[in-house]
């Protein structure tokens, strides 16, 4: 059985890019304009904190005097340091940013994955994939064992094959795959 999905997922992601609201559209922008001011402010401070610091110290080391030291400390040192800590922590912000936006892209792009598995298993009648409890029953290779798709022995298998349910294979000691 071949089936052909890639044409079905693209015209899928056309027509939900299509029909996202507006407030979606502006919401991942507002999202998108964040991120870049929290990285940008981030890689501006964190180096801009450290030449404060620096020029503190090199005003503490070029006077004599106590009460001039303290005061290119507390200027310098002290300003710098906490102009660094902010933007660690803003630099910090735009990489979670970052996660979450690749968080989202992963959850819209598994949920258009269901969603052509379930066209796919409704065009063949649920024939030729068998779901129990959320599982597919899956071959590796020419292979003669009746796998789960989630078993452990071919998850890292790339040549996997669709059982369509007339094959005499003999089941997986692993995973334990139930059979109609």
């Amino acid at each position: 059985m071949t089936t052909t999905v890639m044409p079905t997922v693209k015209a899928r992601e056309a027509a939900r890019e299509a029909a996202r609201p507006a407030s979606v559209v502006k919401r991942d922008q507002w999202r998108q304009v964040l991120q870049a001011v929290l990285f940008i402010a981030g890689a501006v401070m964190l180096p801009l904190g450290l030449v404060v610091i620096g020029l503190g110290w090199y005003g503490a080391a070029s006077t004599p005097y106590l009460y001039d030291q303290i005061s290119y400390l507390v200027s310098g040192g002290l300003l710098g340091l906490g102009i660094t800590f902010a933007g660690g922590f803003l630099y910090f912000g735009a990489w979670l940013a970052r996660i979450a936006a690749d968080q989202r892209e992963s959850q819209r792009q598994l949920a258009d994955t269901l969603l052509v598995l379930a066209e796919v298993v409704a065009q063949s009648g649920g024939k030729a994939v068998r779901e129990d409890a959320g599982t597919v029953l899956v071959a590796a290779g020419e292979g003669t064992t009746v796998h789960r798709r989630d078993c452990q022995l071919i998850s890292h298998r790339d040549d996997l094959r669709v059982l369509t349910g007339d094959e005499d294979l003999t089941l997986c000691r692993v995973c334990k795959p139930d059979l109609p």
